[in-house]
């Protein structure tokens, strides 16, 4: 992205803290720009901020809605004059490795993540087609060097040194497919690819994309058991997806700012085992009957949603890629320091009697600090019989993962 012309707003970024927004149309020379000496070059060539200017001509807003912006814009920036007293420089100085890096899931995140300021080196693995992803990738001027790995005898290479990995890798659903009915082959993979990952870069961060996630998480747990380097603060299933679309139909039924919801869930990572806790949502909002069956069904059948919307032609990429991406940045901001990071994934737990849950965790540089309990005091009855009633499905799809993985112990 090029710098913002004269005739155009510009807003300068600040690492992890976001400001939405848009003012359209801008009339010439009208900015408002946010100034620093000690400023983060991110992808868009803005830079952070600590002091805001504006400048103005004939601006379409006049002197006195000019003069309204900027003291609308000037808390924000105190603000971050203050936070910034706390928060460390971020520094790329972080490598990740995506493990699928040429699948649908795997390109829309492989640039998603090239765009993080925190990422030094980006390694694209993938059985085939890797290199051109990479060298597309190598374009983009962000500061993280970009290296492709082809094939099982290049693995070992592409995970070496990696501080986050991230495994997207496997066969999408498709109509009339079930989560299920992916186990037989991307448990094969998943276990593949962790045992990689055990044996080269066992102290990263490990971040499960691969579906059924209810299992394809306890499968990685039992093949890093196995190695004899599992840490279960660093093992994540991410559910992100489950919260950005909770989020996202909750602030279009009420009419609310999708910046300031936020919607716990909880639970796995398949059907009714998906369990948004609407009545924990914040802002605090009330919710009828009907419209909490209604979004919860909604959020639980999303990824059916966009299946059979895309008629064949693939599952939930882009909306999975983006939040994958977001739970990457997370990870990374723990690893460097910030001390307020909070995100939603499928871990190891003792909340219930599961081995294995969905629910907020707080992130920190040695993975979970954690395990957010607080979600699952003082249910709703609708929501105390969900989280019953997903109990047993989840159970068994941790189950067949474990069994699997220890099936293919004794065969092997």
């Amino acid at each position: 992205m090029a710098a913002a012309p004269a005739d155009t707003c510009s807003i300068g970024s600040y690492p992890s803290i976001y400001i939405k927004g848009s003012l359209t149309p801008c009339s010439k020379a009208l900015s408002v720009k946010f100034n620093s000496q000690n400023h983060l070059r991110g992808f868009s060539g803005l830079k952070a901020t600590r002091s805001l200017s504006h400048e103005s001509e004939s601006s379409f807003l006049g002197k006195e809605s000019t003069a309204a912006l900027k003291d609308a814009f000037a808390p924000k920036v105190e603000k971050l004059n203050q936070m910034s007293e706390y928060r460390p420089t971020p520094q790329a100085s972080y490598k990740v490795a995506i493990l699928g890096a040429a699948g649908g899931i795997g390109q829309p995140l492989s640039l998603l993540i090239k765009m993080s300021p925190l990422v030094s080196a980006l390694h694209l693995y993938d059985v085939a087609n890797v290199k051109g992803v990479a060298a597309d990738l190598g374009h983009c001027n962000t500061p993280s060097q970009v290296l492709d790995f082809t094939g099982t005898s290049e693995l070992a290479d592409s995970l070496k040194g990696v501080d986050v990995v991230v495994i997207p890798a496997g066969v999408p659903r498709k109509p009339g497919m079930t989560r299920d009915d992916l186990f037989s082959i991307n448990a094969n993979i998943v276990k593949t690819l962790v045992e990689a990952v055990a044996d080269n870069c066992p102290d990263a961060f490990l971040h499960i994309i691969s579906n059924p996630m209810n299992s394809t998480v306890p499968i990685a747990a039992e093949v890093l058991k196995q190695k004899g380097v599992y840490d279960p603060k660093k093992l994540f299933g991410v559910t992100t997806l489950d919260v950005v679309r909770a989020n996202t139909f909750v602030a279009q039924k009420k009419n609310l700012r999708l910046i300031d919801v936020d919607v716990p869930v909880v639970g796995g990572h398949a059907g009714i085992t998906i369990l948004p806790l609407l009545s924990k949502t914040k802002p605090s909002v009330t919710f009828t009957d009907q419209e909490v069956e209604e979004l919860t069904v909604r959020i639980q059948n999303a990824g059916t949603e966009v299946v059979e919307a895309k008629a064949g032609a693939g599952s939930a990429t882009l909306s999975m890629a983006y939040a994958a991406a977001r739970f990457v940045e997370s990870s990374l901001r723990a690893l460097d320091g910030d001390g307020d990071v909070y995100e939603c994934s499928f871990v190891q737990s003792d909340l219930t009697e599961l081995p294995f849950f969905a629910s907020r965790i707080k992130l920190g540089r040695k993975g979970i600090e954690a395990v957010i309990s607080n979600d699952l005091q003082e249910l709703t009855e609708y929501e105390t019989k969900a989280l019953e009633a997903l109990k047993p499905e989840l159970k068994a799809s941790i189950e067949r993962g474990v069994e699997f993985a220890q099936k293919q112990t004794v065969m092997a």
